[in-house]
Parts: C-alpha cells; structure tokens; sequence
C-alpha cells in the first residue's frame, strides 16, 4: 500500500506540475489574442499604419507564449496514456472525445490560419488578414472549449452509462456532456480569466515604456485596449465565479466546505471573507475553526443555495449525512453518510464482479440480477475503493488559501482596472510613476490568480478523478515508481528552461520595442 500512495502521489504530481507550467502560457494565449485582434480590427477600419505598427508588435509576444503552450499542452495529454491508462481504460470514450474534436477543430484551425497572422502581411487582403487573426484567437478559446468540456466532465459526470459486459463508461448523451452547466460556467470563467492576465500583460508592459518615455503611442493605446479587455474580462470572471461557486455547492459540497473552511454546516451560512486556519482543527475534533476570520453573515447561504437562509452543509455533515440533497437525477433526498456510500460502492463493485461470473457460466438470469445490483448502487462506485472516511475530505488549508487568494486579488484586478482607464482618459497616468510601477508588479499576481483558481478546482475534488465514480488511487498505471520519478525530474527541468527561454525572449523583444515591426 505505500508504494502505490508512492506511486500515486508522484503521478500526481507529476501531472499538477505540467498542468502548472501549462497553465501559465494558455491564458496570456487567450488574452493576447484577444487583443490582438481588436487591435488589428482598428488598424482595419482607420487605415492608420501605426495601429498596424502596434497590432504586429503583441503579436510577436503572442506567438511566442503560444508556441510554449503547445508544447506543454501536448505533453499533458500524452500523461493520460503513459501515467493514468487505468483512467483512460475506464472513461476512454466518453473523455477522449472531447480531445479529439479540440484536435480536428481547434489545432487545424490555429495551425492554418496562425501562418496567415504571422506571414500574410502585404499578402493578402486586410479583410482576410483581419479574418485570420480573430479566426486564430477564435480557435484558441474552442480549444479551452473541448478540454474544459473534459475537466468539467470529472467534476460532474453526466451523459453517460456504465457497461458492465466491458467494464467501461460509455456515452450516451453528447450533449449532456457539451451543456453540462459546470462545462458551462467553466468555459467563460477560464477564458474571461484569460483576458483579465491579457489585459494585465499589456498594460504593465505598456506602463514600462511610459517610465522609460518610450514608445509613446503604442503604450497609451496599448493600455486602454488592454484595461477595457481586461475591465470586460474581470467582470465576466466575477458573474460566472458565483455561478460556478453554485454549481460546486450543488453538485460537489466537500469541495465548496473545504473552499471556505465550513466543518459545520448551518442555515444562514456566513461567508469567510479572510481567515486564518487553525493547524489543529480536524473533521473529528472539536477545535474552533479559525484563529481568525471576517465574516459576512448569511452571505454564503445566499451564493450556494439562493436562499438567505438555506443550508450549507460543512465537512462532518458530509461524512455523517442526515441533511437535504440532491442525487444526479436532482431529486430530492436525505444526504448518505460517507460510511452508507462506501457500503454502497462495495455492493457495486461486487456485483460486477458477479456479473463477470454469471456471464462465463452463461447465467443469463444471474446476470440480470448483477446488473440490477450494479446500477442501483453505481453512483457510489467509487467510494467503494475508499479505505476510510478522511480520503474523502481535502487538503482544507491548501484550498481556502488559495480560493481566497484568488478571490482577494480578482476584486483588486476590477479595482485595477477602473483606475487605470479614469487615469488613462484624464492624461494623468504617464505622470504617476508609482501608478505605472504598479501595474508592472501587477503582472504576477495575475498569474497567482490563475494559478491559484486551477488550485482550487483540482485539489478541492480530491480524492476524485471522476467525481463518486473513480479515486486518483485507482486511475494510475501500474509502472514502476522509479520512472516517474525520474520523468517528473527531466519534465521540471525542461519546463523551466522553456519558461526561462520564453522570458528571456519576450524580455528582449519588449526592450527593442517597434524596432523592427514598423
């Protein structure tokens, strides 16, 4: 047993740490292209080269972030087969389709139409040339489309059914998949968090040239291009955050308990504006929750249920059970106890088994029985691998910390943004140095943000692969410790040079400026 946790947390880790260095390329790829393309669209309609000039500068910073998120992307999905086939093994046709499509759709269209962006110019008509770039940013989003439509599918599985005759899920339903309203909330959260870190991209490097008084034009109409993207994107980002924070609450509770540090569940829930965690609180314990918190009253109870005073069930409500739910169908229900799930995934799981056995004894009556058993209990397959009840819970501080911080820093960035388009109107902004250093070390907190929000969304489900249905320790390939280790090594080594590369050369073209774009 401790060589597989051995195994499964280097696997893990392994895929959090390509996820991470992904995740930091895909959404300034989202932004800039955005960007770029109203930027490009303004050239079109004023004629005016210098736009033209501007347009073709954050283009080359955009190509270069959008090689290195390939790179990394491909890599990611190459770790479902190497590291997890027992996953792919078991959902294969239902999350390779999504996969699939987001390889037909979005990677033959940014592969076509990225080589018109980039060497159309002087070419082929503006119209065209116009097309080509919002076609490229287009494909972009489609391709966050099809691989949030996967994740989402982990996190609230639907449009499918479990075949016992080859042990595997299989879909039935595609576009329960596709209009799945977590995929949904997903989808425009991830990608308006994008145009925020775009927004924050372009106007902190445009505020480097105002310090510098250099490159004049560019870093004016840079940042008011930028802040209303990113003002746009922020405010997208704030909408489908509550509806996902609803979605979460409804569909998996332990995530949202762990999000705001809840053991306890309660009517008129308060909402935890900021705390800090006490180490020595457990789900068994009686240790107070915080050392410290700001409250909001009943604000909690509002977002997750849209009722002041509806109930919010916390940690130990989730593993004692006993309070109103709702299963997958959305009917009503008393809440199972973690224990009463666990037994229930035992049932399922041996009833396959015995569906194995009837169907080689040709037991046709046997196997009618089985697959009753099987699909009365089947929602709680997975708890059926659960060993005891504190797998269930999350890393609780990990998640409210960094839920937290995302939330702290996404209201900053609406804060942020506002200003700096009043201080970009009224001239002043050039003449505020300590303005512009801000929004230069406004930069990487952008990518705490982000970071911080595929935190929260992967860790607050653990231990699932597939939400009830699948744990990470049961999703892994049988390989040897040794070779993951050694990967997880040579991947950390070779992210980090190509994230250094990527810096460097942006570093570098940001210095030249227009140079050689005029």
């Amino acid at each position: 047993m401790n060589d597989l946790f051995t195994l499964v947390d280097w696997s893990r880790a392994q895929f959090a740490l390509t996820a991470i260095y992904h995740w930091l390329f895909v959404p300034l790829t989202l932004g800039l292209g955005v960007i770029v393309g109203i930027m490009e669209t303004i050239y079109y309609r004023t004629g005016d080269e210098r736009w033209k000039t501007i347009t073709k500068y954050w283009m080359t910073l955009f190509g270069v972030n959008f090689a290195i998120g390939v790179a990394t992307g491909i890599i990611l999905e190459f770790q479902f087969g190497t590291n997890w086939s027992n996953y792919s093994w078991f959902v294969g046709d239902i999350f390779g389709a999504p996969l699939a499509i987001e390889g037909i759709m979005a990677f033959f269209m940014e592969a076509t139409f990225i080589a018109v962006m980039f060497f159309g110019w002087n070419k082929v008509s503006k119209r065209f040339h116009l097309a080509s770039t919002w076609l490229t940013a287009i494909g972009a989003s489609i391709s966050a489309l099809w691989i949030l439509v996967a994740n989402s599918w982990m996190q609230y599985p639907v449009g499918m059914k479990f075949d016992p005759e080859t042990a595997r899920n299989v879909m039935d339903d595609f576009w329960a998949l596709v209009l799945s309203p977590v995929a949904i909330n997903k989808f425009f959260h991830s990608v308006s968090a994008g145009w925020v870190l775009g927004g924050i991209f372009v106007v902190g490097v445009s505020s480097w040239y105002l310090l510098k008084n250099r490159e004049n034009f560019l870093a004016k109409q840079s940042i008011r291009v930028g802040a209303w993207v990113g003002l746009v994107g922020a405010l997208v980002v704030a909408y489908t955050g509550d509806g996902s924070a609803y979605e979460v609450a409804d569909k998996q509770p332990m995530k949202l308990a762990a999000m705001e540090g809840v053991y306890h569940g309660k009517k008129g829930q308060e909402l935890i504006a900021f705390g800090i965690l006490n180490p020595a609180k457990e789900f068994n314990n009686n240790e107070k929750e915080f050392l410290f918190d700001i409250p909001i009253p009943k604000l909690l109870s509002i977002l997750a249920t849209r009722e002041v005073d509806g109930f919010v069930p916390g940690i130990n409500d989730i593993i004692d059970g006993g309070y109103p739910d709702k299963n997958l169908k959305g009917e009503e229900i008393i809440a199972l106890s973690a224990q009463e799930k666990m037994k229930r995934g035992r049932l399922a799981i041996a009833a396959l088994a015995d569906f194995n056995t009837a169907r080689q004894n040709n037991d046709t009556t046997a196997m009618d029985e089985a697959r009753a058993r099987l699909e009365a209990n089947y929602e709680y397959f997975g708890y059926g691998y659960v060993d005891s009840v504190e797998q269930l819970i999350p890393h609780v501080p990990f998640v409210f910390y960094s839920f937290h911080i995302m939330i702290i820093l996404g209201g900053y960035f609406i804060l942020f943004f506002i200003l700096v388009l009043v201080l970009s109107y009224k001239e002043k902004l050039p003449n505020l140095k300590w303005m512009l250093w801000v929004a230069i070390l406004t930069i990487p907190l952008g990518y705490v943000c982000l970071e911080a929000g595929w935190i929260v969304a992967e860790m607050g489900r653990q231990p699932w692969v597939i939400q009830d249905i699948m744990p990470t320790f049961a999703a892994i390939s049988k390989i040897e410790v040794a070779s993951v280790q050694t990967t997880f090594w040579l991947f950390a080594a070779l992210f980090t040079i190509l994230l250094i590369a990527e810096v460097g050369i942006m570093l570098k073209q940001i210095k030249k400026g227009t140079e050689k774009n005029n």
